[in-house]
Order: structure tokens, then sequence, then C-alpha cells
């Protein structure tokens, strides 16, 4: 009988998904209509009232949400945490790369590309915000602002429900919410579209950690580094690429609100993605569906062993992986990752504009910034390179002192008043593109799996809360000088380098079931 509810469990939980994501889609499409209206205005829907379907509609979008997290989310979960405690599923560490990792890694490529897109927009959107809301820019931006809050926030808190409720389950949440925030692109307020960027930022950001933390439990060791840094930095590029091309190609014919309706068919491209990606067999196994979760292993590799068997196994002499370490690693990380987003998100964007008042044209400073894509895209392979067959510590301590190289000839030229921008633009653009291809997948093998999906989705949100903070310095009117933003940059991306150097570890080819053992074995009287 056990076994029969649990079918019959499982069975209501796919049809309660399913027909949230129907609720959601047709939530959605309840709104195209007054967007297909607004065609002689160029799709200007600024003040329109919403009519009765749209108010529908978001009442569906929200109901479906709401249906389809419930279909997601397991039952029993006190339960199923104590069931999953004496439960270790071995990495494929000794697995030969066969077409179920190539698989899954195509899929996640697919996944982050769509996900980076989403917020890469924003940049796409704001003139045509401003345009046509009559607002300045310094209101406007308020929408990407509140997007990287969203950002922060999601990265917490799908971190949370990763390490709890499962990986597959958090990514298909995000992309239910990535279809039911498209309605951004039919809201005729400025207020509602802050509204659903928020959220749209909340269900991006959350992805982004979780995809590193199934990537690393489910590839082996020796492949695992590179794929970990490609995948990322191939989703991220991918996604600059997806956003722009979109805009080069519709937003002519169907204005800037096409870009937020993009997240119709992308985010449901993504839920039907989900059915290629594996959930997670430890997870599968607490809720007693043995035979998934055996099919799982046998695809990848991993066989499952009891976690007192796994601390037993350890090697007396392993440097146990203390408290001391453990956070000591996690500040390091976070400061690195705050660094990288003040710049990408801050110095890089305010130093074209600081070029062009020193006397440089703008064709010079337009070039820089057209090229620095060109440069990150072999960036991610030099990453990958240096990070599987060098050292994943040193190779990021080596992209952070690279980025503080550039920093400091940032400092040299504004001190000097003249000189080439292309060395410290160059070195600045190489070091943060590496920074951010290492240090989540970096996180993601550093931390024991009953941590990872938190431990990465805080130092995503570090590199958000960067970009906050520049972003609400730019809003608040605070300017500063580009030498004194370099200084006051310097200082974080130095203090990471040294604590990285000191408190991290070489992952490379390194089995993560030793986190487990180690972090298990803290507290434990000698003998």
């Amino acid at each position: 009988m056990g076994g029969l509810s649990s079918t019959l469990s499982d069975r209501q939980a796919v049809w309660a998904f399913a027909l949230g994501c129907l609720a959601v889609t047709v939530g959605v499409c309840a709104h195209l209509p007054m967007f297909a209206m607004a065609r002689a205005m160029h799709y200007h829907l600024a003040g329109m009232p919403m009519d009765s379907f749209m108010l529908v509609g978001m009442g569906l979008i929200v109901a479906g949400t709401f249906i389809a997290a419930y279909g997601l989310l397991p039952r029993n979960v006190a339960a199923q945490r104590a069931a999953a405690a004496d439960i270790v599923v071995a990495a494929p560490e000794d697995a030969q790369l066969g077409p179920a990792h190539w698989g899954l890694m195509a899929v996640l490529v697919v996944a982050l590309v769509i996900d980076v897109m989403k917020p890469a927009s924003l940049g796409f959107t704001v003139p045509g915000m401003i345009s046509e809301y009559g607002v300045p820019k310094k209101t406007v931006s308020l929408v990407p602002f509140f997007a990287l809050a969203g950002t922060v926030t999601g990265s917490v808190l799908w971190g949370w429900i990763a390490d709890v409720y499962g990986r597959k389950a958090s990514i298909l949440l995000s992309a239910v919410m990535f279809v039911g925030t498209s309605i951004c692109g039919a809201m005729p307020s400025l207020a509602w579209n802050i509204a659903m960027c928020f959220m749209m930022g909340a269900a991006a950001g959350g992805m982004l950690p979780v995809t590193y933390a199934l990537l690393a439990e489910m590839m082996p060791s020796r492949h695992r580094g590179w794929s970990l840094v490609l995948v990322g930095g191939l989703g991220a590029v991918g996604g600059y690429f997806a956003a722009s091309g979109l805009s080069a190609v519709l937003q002519p014919i169907f204005g800037w609100r096409i870009l937020w309706l993009a997240n119709l068919p992308t985010g449901l491209t993504l839920v039907l993605l989900g059915a290629l990606i594996p959930e997670s067999a430890k997870f599968l196994l607490a809720r007693g569906r043995v035979q998934e979760a055996e099919a799982v292993m046998r695809r990848f590799g991993a066989r499952a062993t009891s976690a007192s068997a796994t601390v037993a196994a350890a090697a007396p002499g392993s440097h146990a992986l203390t408290g001391l370490r453990l956070y000591g690693k996690l500040a390091a990380l976070s400061l690195c990752a705050l660094s990288w987003g003040l710049i990408n998100f801050g110095l890089l964007l305010w130093l074209p504009a600081d070029l062009v008042a020193k006397g440089y044209s703008v064709g010079v400073s337009s070039r820089l910034l057209a090229e620095s894509a060109l440069i990150a895209f072999p960036t991610v392979f030099i990453a990958a390179f240096l990070y599987s067959r060098w050292s994943t510590k040193w190779a990021l301590v080596t992209m952070i002192a690279m980025t503080l190289a550039g920093l400091l000839l940032v400092l040299r030229l504004e001190l000097a008043g003249s000189g080439s921008p292309v060395l410290p633009v160059a070195l600045l653009i190489v070091g943060t593109n590496g920074i951010i291809a290492i240090v989540l997948p970096y996180t993601a093998e550093s931390f024991p799996m009953r941590v990872r999906g938190r431990a990465t989705g805080w130092v995503a949100a570090c590199t958000k809360s960067g970009g906050l903070l520049a972003q609400g310095l730019t809003i608040s009117g605070i300017v500063l000088s580009m030498g004194l933003s370099s200084a006051l940059v310097m200082l974080p991306t130095a203090v990471s380098l040294i604590l990285i150097a000191w408190f991290g570890r070489e992952t490379r080819g390194r089995d993560l079931r030793d986190l487990d053992a180690e972090t298990a074995q803290v507290g434990r009287p000698e003998a």
C-alpha cells in the first residue's frame, strides 16, 4: 500500500505541475490581445488601462505558479530529510565521459543561455522605456536595480530550495516563473514593470547556482573542472549574444516589449528541457523511488552508500574541513564575487564615459565595449584549460591578480591624465571574465553536498550585490572619479586574493565525497 500511495502521490504531483504550467501560459496569453491592439502605435501601451482579461490573466499566473510549485515540492519533507541523512550517492569519480554526461552539459548550456538572456535584455529595453514612459534615465534605472535585487534574493532562496527539495525542482520552478514574468512586455505602467522584473531576476538568479551544483555532482572528477567552467562560460556569452540578437532582429519591428514577451517561448522551452535533466539520485532514494534512482546512477556511473560507511572510509590523516576553514573560504569567495560585481556593473560601465570626458572619441569608447564580447569568448576556453589542466585554486588567484593589475593601470591612467586605455581595459575584461567563469564552479566543488546549493547561491548573490551597490550609486547621483573607484575596488579584490590563497583548497581531480566525510568527522572525539 505504501508503494501504491507513493505512486499516486507522484502522479498527482505531475498533474499539479502540468496544470500550473497551463494556467501560467493561459494567463500570459490573456495579455497578448492588448499588445496586438497597440500595433498602430508601435506597441506603446503606456497609460492604457488594464482590461478584465489582463486582470484575470494575472490571477491565473499567480495561482498557476503556486500550483506548479505544489506539484514540484515533495511531501513529508521532514521524514525525507531524515531518510536521506544516511544516504551518500557517490559522485562518478571514475566513470567514463559518456552520452549522458555530454547530454547533460548540452542541456545545461541551453538552460544557462535562456537564464542569462533574461537579465541581459535589460540594457536593450532601457532606451525604449525612457522614450515610451517619458521619464529620465535615473528613474528607469530602477528597473535594472530591482532586477539585480531579485537575482540576489533568488540566488540565496533557490540555493536553499535546491538543498532541501532537489536540483531539478528548483530549475523547473525558475522556468515557470520565466513564463509568468513575460507579461512585463504588456504592462502599461513602469511600476508594474519594476515589480515583474524583480520576480524575473529572482528566477534568473536562482537557477544559475543550482545548475553548477548539479553539474558538479554528476561529472567525473577528471572532467568536472573544465566542464563546469565551459558550461558556465558558454552559457554567459551565449545569453548575451541571444539577448543582443533578439534585440537586433525583433525590436525594430515590435519595440522593446518583445524582449520580455520572448520569455514565454523560451521559458516553455526550459520546462520541456526539464525532461532531459536528471533528478538527484539521493533525492529519489529518500522518496522511495528506488528504480528511478538506480536508473540515474547507471546512466552516470554512480552508486549509493551509507553516510557512516563514507565517514569510516575517510583517510585518518585527512585535513578536516573545520568551521574556520569553511567560513574563511566562504568569506574569501564572497569578497571575490562582490569585487567582480563592482567592476562589471560599475567600473566597466563608467569607464567609457570617463574616457570621453578626458577627450577620447566616442568611437574609441564604443569599440572597447564592442570588442569586450569578442574577448570574452576565448577567455572562457583559456579559463577552462587553466582550471582543469593546471590548478583550480591558482587559476582563480591568477584571474584575480590579472584584474588587480588592470585596476592598477586604470588608477595610473587616471593619475597621469593621459595614455592609452587599451591595456588597462583589456586586462580588466580578461581578468573579470576569467573570475566569473571560475568562481562559481570552484565554489560548487569546494563545499560539501549538504550546503553546496546554499554556498553556491550565496556567492552568486554576492556577484549581483556588487552590481546592486554600483547601480544604487548611479540612482542616488553619487559620481566617483575613475581613480577613486579603482582604488576602492582594489581593496576587496586584494583581500579576496589573499584569503583564497590562504583558505582555498585544490579541487582538481578530487573526490567530492571527501568533503562530506571530512565535514562529518568534525567534532568527533579522538579515538
